[in-house]
């Protein structure tokens, strides 16, 4: 286990993404299986959002953790809020939109308990940046679910460093949950991981395999990066999605990335990369790949 901030928010240094568990068209005993497997590897956190598979994931995770109850007590459950997506799930929602008013925030989270079949959230994020974002509001309403034991920790996703500042003097951030791999470099350079770094909040990465692109992508970026992971690979010995995990770890933020793989030997390949340290030189030059230019 890792802790993401001084507040005591922990996960595992792996943490496996759900969000495609409604395309893989498993029984409720093969998702168990799946999450067993997980914990045998030491990935133990598992990524939701209310969202996800049109608000259906967490209710197929949730479907197969209560085949066996007792897995909870060893397990992380994180998940996200505030997108708004049209959805016959959500008939009242008119419009995608962002909602991260106190109302919608504890509906969500009540709503995520229930499909869950949970409890309690060791980690809630807000899941994109809303435009009408009150701070003191969100702040108050963090601090009612924690009173209540159903949200023990509070990050966000995908906020600007300005963003993540404003909320962060309300209510303290556990983490700020961002894009990051060699075809997304922004925030190695528009301040989101000197914050992370400074504050001491280790960012959790999304995506960080750009989606499968890193590995099966056709475009001339996605090939040109594979190539030198694949060379780095053979150098060290390892397959190419570990040198790209490998990559993330090695910044001083301490990333935390989100697998998001059903298959075993992909979270595999991402567990490995912990024992993996890349020298600078090998890392500009999977960032040089990625930017498809020398650094200035």
């Amino acid at each position: 286990m890792v802790e993401l901030s001084a507040g005591g928010a922990r996960v595992s240094p792996v943490v496996a993404g759900a969000w495609r568990m409604d395309s893989w068209g498993w029984s409720p005993a093969e998702r168990l299986r799946w999450i067993q497997q997980c914990v045998d590897l030491g990935v133990t956190s598992f990524d939701h959002a209310d969202i996800y598979g049109g608000y259906t994931v967490e209710a197929l995770f949730g479907e197969a953790l209560a085949l066996q109850p007792a897995l909870r007590e060893r397990i992380q459950l994180v998940s996200k809020c505030g997108i708004k997506l049209v959805s016959p799930a959500r008939p009242g929602h008119r419009i995608k939109s962002y909602d991260t008013s106190a109302a919608h925030i504890v509906a969500s989270v009540e709503q995520s308990l229930a499909a869950l079949r949970t409890d309690r959230l060791d980690l809630l994020l807000i899941h994109r940046p809303d435009a009408l974002m009150d701070a003191a509001e969100i702040a108050h309403t963090v601090q009612r679910l924690r009173r209540e034991g159903k949200v023990l920790h509070f990050g966000v996703s995908n906020f600007t460093p300005s963003q993540f500042a404003l909320l962060d003097a309300a209510t303290p951030l556990a983490t700020n949950q961002i894009e990051l791999h060699p075809l997304q470099l922004a925030p190695l350079h528009d301040g989101t991981l000197d914050q992370a770094q400074a504050l001491g909040r280790r960012p959790m990465i999304w995506s960080p395999l750009a989606g499968g692109r890193l590995l099966a992508g056709e475009d001339t970026a996605a090939l040109r990066v594979r190539r030198v992971l694949q060379a780095v690979g053979e150098r060290l010995g390892c397959p190419a999605a570990t040198v790209a995990y490998a990559w993330l770890l090695r910044h001083p933020a301490r990333p935390v990335p989100v697998a998001g793989s059903r298959r075993i030997e992909g979270l595999r390949e991402a567990v490995a990369a912990l024992d993996v340290r890349l020298d600078a030189q090998t890392w500009y030059e999977i960032w040089q790949a990625g930017q498809g230019q020398e650094v200035p």
